[in-house]
């Protein structure tokens, strides 16, 4: 079991790290990575992937352990529904232990995917300080059942980790601290989305959470990913009003 020395030992000098990063005017990119890999490494889980959020719109990938849970992320932030959002939106740990036996209400069709991915249970943690919320943090386990109160603990302890990692990078790009390349960088991968949401907003004149629906319900109808679509929309390889039929 991940103690809290464990985690002191892992993550305390990638955390000096970045801060020293930040302090010096550097790229903290690589050090942030470097921390919440550190802290998924040493979780009870099997799978984790760590988001920094804004909105339902605004929400970038900052670190998936593997490639199917990078691909879950992708098809949650093309549904606009998951664990991710849910936990970022309530401010609430997210526990569903065994998704063949409790299929979420709130998002049914990404449980379904992940069902199909073999994914057993999920448990999303807001990243959280105060009243600010900043992202999420999503475990998967292949196997059905509750974390133990020890495991619960070690996730908390982890969460609370890569929120202190996440706020040091946002609070020192807010404070002009940085050229704002860090955030840039972990926002480049959503930067498409936004072009093709504001192509759609031109073309049909409607505002931007419909402009984002209307693109989300093209690329689930044709069974793809929401950044692909948005990729043919900006290199003009779809036309807007394709996304009507």
């Amino acid at each position: 079991m991940t103690g809290v020395g464990d985690f002191a030992d892992a993550v305390s000098p990638l955390l000096s790290e970045l801060l020293a990063a930040l302090r010096e005017g550097r790229d903290a990119g690589v050090p942030l990575a470097g921390v919440c890999r550190a802290v998924v490494d040493l979780l009870p889980v099997d799978g984790a992937a760590v988001s920094l959020m804004a909105d339902g719109r605004d929400r970038t990938l900052v670190l998936a352990s593997d490639p199917v849970v990078e691909h879950l992320d992708a098809v949650q932030f093309s549904l606009g529904e998951g664990p991710s959002f849910e936990a970022f939106e309530t401010g609430r740990p997210v526990l569903v232990p065994s998704l063949s036996q409790h299929l979420p209400a709130a998002w049914p069709v990404f449980a379904t995917e992940a069902g199909m991915a073999g994914i057993g249970g999920i448990f999303a943690f807001p990243l959280r300080r105060g009243a600010a919320t900043l992202g999420s943090m999503d475990t998967y386990r292949r196997a059905a059942g509750w974390l133990s109160d020890e495991e619960l603990a070690t996730v908390l302890r982890g969460a609370d980790l890569v929120t202190s990692a996440l706020l040091a990078v946002v609070t020192a790009s807010l404070a002009g601290e940085t050229d704002g390349g860090t955030v840039g960088v972990l926002a480049k991968d959503s930067a498409v989305v936004h072009q093709a949401t504001g192509i759609v907003i031109a073309e049909f004149e409607i505002p931007a959470e419909q402009a984002l629906a209307r693109l989300r319900a093209y690329a689930y109808s044709r069974g793809r990913l929401l950044d692909e679509v948005a990729r043919d929309l900006v290199a003009r390889r779809l036309h807007p009003r394709e996304i009507e039929a």
